[in-house]
């Protein structure tokens, strides 16, 4: 399975979750409360979800954390990889790998509505990295590191800057709204990662 760039709310109403793929958050998360419990399709009402499996369920979790985060399956499977040469336990290792992405970021710290939308900039050149312009939503960010926004573009900026006024970071971002910058302080614990789905099933599913 490679990227999904087909209709957003399908994917949300067969997954069952919202995944932060709307340009208007408030709009996610109110379709998924609509139809969490309707199978996709025109006749989703007349139909039911089966039953899954140990495996199925580990398989659609996997799925989940890759539509949340816009991800390809060799790129969830090198972040997997990846967290089970750290000393933390590989589940929480391969979140803080996952949350530690630009464009993961950028949504966090509220300059994006959506995943897509904070991939987007970043793939077109609107933020530099410790005052290094950049173009790739994959960059590992640690602790210390400064993200700005530099876009040309007055529009951009200041919807940019709306979107940082209105939104709440997260709590080991610090924002900066007015000057476009955005801290990591720390890497995230668990208790501070909000996400659609089990990262355990994940590791579980990787692990056979």
């Amino acid at each position: 399975m490679a990227r999904y760039t087909g209709p957003t709310m399908k994917k949300v109403r067969s997954l069952g979750e919202e995944f932060a793929l709307s340009a208007d958050r408030a709009v996610g998360v109110k379709y998924t409360k609509l139809h969490r419990k309707q199978p996709p399709g025109s006749h989703g009402k007349k139909r039911t979800f089966t039953r899954t499996t140990g495996y199925g369920q580990q398989l659609k979790e996997k799925q989940k954390a890759r539509v949340f985060y816009h991800l390809t399956e060799k790129q969830m499977k090198k972040y997997y990889t990846a967290g089970k040469r750290q000393t933390d336990s590989t589940d929480i290792a391969l979140l803080a790998g996952l949350e530690s992405r630009l464009d993961n970021i950028v949504y966090r710290a509220g300059l994006a509505d959506s995943h897509p939308m904070a991939r987007q900039a970043v793939s077109h050149g609107h933020f530099a990295v410790n005052g290094r312009k950049v173009d790739i939503p994959s960059i590992h960010i640690r602790p210390g590191d400064v993200i700005t926004g530099v876009s040309s573009r007055p529009a951009l900026k200041t919807k940019l800057q709306e979107l940082a006024r209105g939104n709440k970071p997260v709590s080991w971002l610090k924002v900066d709204p007015e000057q476009l910058k955005i801290e990591m302080t720390s890497v995230p614990t668990r208790d501070e990662i909000e996400v659609p789905f089990n990262e355990r099933l994940i590791i579980e599913f990787y692990s056979k």
